[in-house]
């Protein structure tokens, strides 16, 4: 009788906890000011939910002004080096919010902030692709997108109760606090020196994962409601009477939870396209629901079941994006991804705030599902058949 020798990839190791905590804490820093500050500046500061809009974007601007070199340089220098010292001068920039006495300061702040953050999460997602055995490769993404999701989630909960206890600023010293001990755990990487690349040229394949143009059109969709959901939810609750709203993102933190315990296996497994369907057909029907029937019941379990559809979604688009990529151009293939990202969640939170001036956030929230739509069409049309043809075995 023959044994089986295959020996399973270890995915649980030092370097991987490492990154997950320091990923977890730089986006919890960062999360802990999304849904207080629109509150902040629309209550106390009395600006218009287009100037608000306005305000939060300014930072998805300074993310794209870098994130697309961020690549560049990712693949041809030290990652760590990289990611230590923008994750440094990502969190001194918090300090910025407590000095900055008008809405141009604080726009300023934010666009520099989303400079680093856009360096910062390139180098930490580069870095952490490539300590995950390729074998385990859905898995650990989305385990590694957990924290990010976790902390988009948890964070926004706790900075609605310490913002009704101790106003903005508190908010704002927790962020600087949790950002500085993110830093520190990067040290607790062991990431082997690499051998020195010869820098290429500058060209547009440099910059942009062009093979993952397809896959980036249908998250940039996906990304849109996203946006609204994170920058407006809390005054939405408002608007339409909902006890509590901040419990919005408790749910959503289970459904995300939850979703994440099983998606990846599945990506490993093959099923990277019934994956990206099943959760984009999920967000369809959870942002219907979330802007037309006005009840706690819906606005509390859209929340969880937007949650599983967000965590679904993650590790099957970040696969689809790595897996055309060849070993030198990880980094380029991260920059693509999360700069389609933040394109849609740019998009969305200035579009929302434009809309709901107009309108009503329902009416932004529903221009949301249509977005998703949209989203499903563009994966069954083009996505879906550029990854079969570009995609990469054992990369």
């Amino acid at each position: 009788m023959e044994r089986n020798t295959t020996i399973h990839p270890k995915l649980w190791n030092r370097n991987f906890i490492a990154c997950g905590i320091s990923y977890f804490l730089m986006n919890f820093a960062f999360y802990l000011l999304m849904p207080t500050l629109p509150v902040f500046l629309a209550e106390d500061l009395k600006i218009s939910n287009s100037e608000v809009g306005l305000a939060l974007s300014s930072y998805t601007i300074g993310v794209l002004c870098v994130r697309p070199f961020s690549g560049y340089l990712v693949d041809c220098f030290s990652r760590k080096t990289l990611y230590f010292m923008a994750f440094l001068a990502f969190g001194l920039f918090f300090f910025g919010y407590l000095w900055a006495a008008t809405l141009l300061g604080l726009i300023c702040v934010r666009f520099l902030q989303g400079g680093f953050m856009g360096l910062t999460s390139v180098a930490g997602n580069t870095i952490t692709i490539d300590v995950i055995p390729s074998e385990r490769r859905g898995e650990g993404m989305g385990f590694y997108g957990l924290t990010i999701n976790l902390a988009m989630s948890l964070a926004p909960l706790i900075a609605v109760g310490l913002y009704a206890q101790a106003g903005f600023h508190a908010n704002v010293w927790v962020s600087i606090v949790v950002s500085l001990l993110g830093v520190l755990s990067v040290l607790f990487i062991q990431y082997p020196k690499r051998e020195k690349q010869k820098r290429p040229p500058f060209s547009l394949d440099r910059f942009i994962l062009l093979t993952a143009l397809p896959a980036s059109v249908a998250y940039i969709l996906i990304a849109i409601p996203y946006g609204m959901i994170l920058s407006f939810v809390v005054l939405y609750g408002r608007e339409i009477a909902i006890p509590n709203p901040g419990y919005f993102f408790i749910y959503m933190a289970i459904g995300v939870g939850v979703s994440r315990l099983i998606s990846g296996r599945l990506v490993d497994h093959g099923r990277i396209h019934q994956v990206a369907i099943a959760s984009t057909l999920c967000l369809i029907i959870s942002f219907f629901l979330f802007a037309t029937i006005h009840h706690p019941w819906v606005f509390f379990g859209a929340g969880l079941c937007l949650g599983i559809g967000f965590g679904t979604g993650v590790p099957a688009y970040q696969c689809l994006f790595v897996n055309v990529a060849p070993h030198h151009l990880r980094g380029t293939a991260t920059s693509t991804y999360l700069t389609s990202f933040d394109i849609g969640a740019g998009i969305g939170m200035l579009s929302a705030g434009f809309i709901s001036n107009r309108f009503t956030l329902s009416t932004a929230y529903l221009a949301g599902t249509m977005s998703c739509v949209l989203s499903l069409l563009v994966y069954l049309r083009w996505t879906k058949a550029s990854y079969e043809r570009h995609k990469l075995i054992g990369v």
